[in-house]
């Protein structure tokens, strides 16, 4: 039994130097410096923008009802209904007051106005849709505007998680009801 316990404690003592002595290296990741993947998610990028932007052309092209405008964003719209005497627009701080709905780029409702309720939206300083976030700020109170937005104005690469999929265009109408200005927002209280 002494010679089991003996030969047990020395083959530990054993490991345990042997495990002390040497230096082990940390493994190094393996890495892709050549820049290839970038290279190809940016050709990816580029080819998906393009033909977005030629759906969405043929869309104008055909529409000879409407006069689009082309934003410095990367999307179009045209005015339902335009408000030419008043000049206020929304700005980072003020609440826009919006109804709005959602379709697909062929016109089909993914999102109802009714679905969607009407919105209080805190410019700038909130998170929403990335075409309606820039596009709220070119409208005037009582203005519809029709937006088309490529997808990377909409909802991008994920989608919503519910009816709207993957890189989809989109087409959204909305309504500017009310624009309450910062200093109209709560006033400031005073204690005593």
């Amino acid at each position: 039994m002494k010679i089991v316990k003996f030969i047990t404690l020395a083959l530990l003592g054993m490991n345990l130097v042997t495990c002390c002595t040497q230096k082990q290296e940390p493994r190094r990741p393996i890495s892709h410096s050549s820049g290839e993947f970038m290279k190809q998610s940016i050709e990816r990028n580029k080819k998906l923008n393009q033909n977005e932007e030629a759906l969405i052309a043929s869309i104008i092209k055909k529409d000879t009802a409407n006069t689009y405008i082309a934003s410095t964003k990367g999307y179009w719209y045209y005015y339902n209904q335009k408000n030419t005497a008043s000049e206020v627009k929304p700005v980072r701080g003020d609440i826009a007051i919006f109804d709005y709905e959602i379709k697909d780029i062929k016109g089909n409702t993914i999102y109802s106005q009714a679905e969607l309720k009407t919105q209080n939206y805190l410019v700038d300083k909130q998170d929403f849709m990335k075409g309606i976030q820039d596009g709220i700020k070119l409208m005037q109170k009582g203005e519809k505007v029709t937006f088309l937005f490529p997808s990377h104005m909409g909802f991008g690469y994920h989608g919503d998680d519910n009816k709207i999929t993957t890189n989809q265009p989109l087409i959204c109408t909305v309504t500017l009801k009310d624009i309450k200005k910062e200093a109209q927002k709560s006033a400031p209280t005073t204690h005593n």
